[in-house]
């Protein structure tokens, strides 16, 4: 299913929803985290949802996420890798529970997702680790990363009133405290802008490892990236579990490309405001809406996580 018409309502987010500072620190570095998105109280609500999904997928013999055969799955999950007990990678998980579909669309993340793709945004993919330590992992050596980028610079990007976009956007919120071994996201800073092949780019990262970033926040904050920026899980040292939820966005024309198969019952349970997010938009245009300078005001309103299904329409006097 797809939306040619302007006649859908339209969920209310924030725009701009970052902050000058953080949109400055993104455009430089191609990453931002912004702290407290999720409460507390909201975290441990989705870890306890991913855990029991978690547990599902493993009794049901971790049926692949790309699997042709629906039935397999858990709730319309599965995972990436199979067999990897210390990294459990769940993807497609947008309808395995209500609190998931709650984060996917989150006023604040939908607003910070479409500010830095200048514009209407869908769901492209949805994810969730649950990571430890490796058994075998050796302390005394230098870390090494799967370092990787989900679209070329070129055309995964481009500037407008002076500020970089993407037309590939993540956010990802770890739901577990983030210290310095407990495997935060690793990226290659600035390499969002930089058109060399990524290998080069890689070496010289590991020769000054000043350049590699690693994300060390507090629960419930969101790592906002673009993804030509080059990046990688981290590598977990400590004993700590590493628990994180993400979301992929992009342009309302661009199709969805998890493995999911939704039910008849979660397409019927979609409001009309978030038709364009889930379904997207059959037109080439894109929809625009940029950020107008560095310096336009925040929309700083406080949203919660709340329920999916509740969420308010924008005014149409906006």
């Amino acid at each position: 299913m797809n939306y040619h018409r302007e006649s859908l309502p339209a969920m209310d987010i924030p725009f701009p929803a970052l902050s000058p500072q953080q949109r400055l620190h993104f455009d430089i570095y191609g990453y931002v985290v912004i702290p407290e998105v999720l409460t507390p109280a909201e975290c441990q609500a989705l870890i306890d949802v991913l855990q029991v999904l978690k547990t599902d997928l493993i009794a049901a013999g971790e049926p692949i996420s790309f699997s042709a055969d629906p039935p397999t799955k858990v709730r319309g999950a599965g995972v990436a890798h199979p067999g990897h007990a210390h990294h459990i990678f769940m993807r497609d998980i947008e309808q395995a529970h209500p609190l998931i579909t709650s984060y996917i669309s989150h006023p604040r993340l939908l607003g910070m997702a479409a500010e830095i793709m200048g514009g209407e945004i869908r769901l492209v993919e949805s994810n969730a680790y649950i990571n430890s330590r490796l058994p075998s992992l050796d302390k005394t050596e230098d870390p090494t990363f799967s370092f990787h980028r989900g679209t070329d610079v070129p055309y995964g990007s481009h500037t407008r009133n002076g500020l970089y976009h993407s037309n590939f956007v993540k956010t990802l919120t770890n739901l577990t405290d983030l210290d310095a071994d407990d495997g935060g996201t690793v990226v290659i800073a600035g390499s969002h802008k930089i058109d060399i092949p990524p290998d080069e780019l890689i070496a010289c990262a590991y020769e000054d490892r000043s350049m590699i970033h690693q994300v060390k926040a507090p629960a419930g904050s969101t790592l906002l990236f673009a993804e030509p920026l080059i990046h990688a899980t981290g590598q977990i040292r400590s004993e700590r579990e590493r628990v994180i939820i993400i979301s992929g966005y992009g342009p309302s024309h661009f199709p969805y490309w998890g493995d999911g198969e939704w039910s008849d019952e979660f397409l019927e349970s979609i409001p009309n405001n978030q038709k364009i997010l889930f379904h997207g938009r059959q037109n080439w245009n894109r929809q625009p809406k940029e950020r107008p300078s560095l310096l336009a005001k925040t929309d700083d309103r406080t949203f919660g996580l709340g329920d999916w299904q509740q969420r308010e329409s924008l005014p149409e006097d906006r």
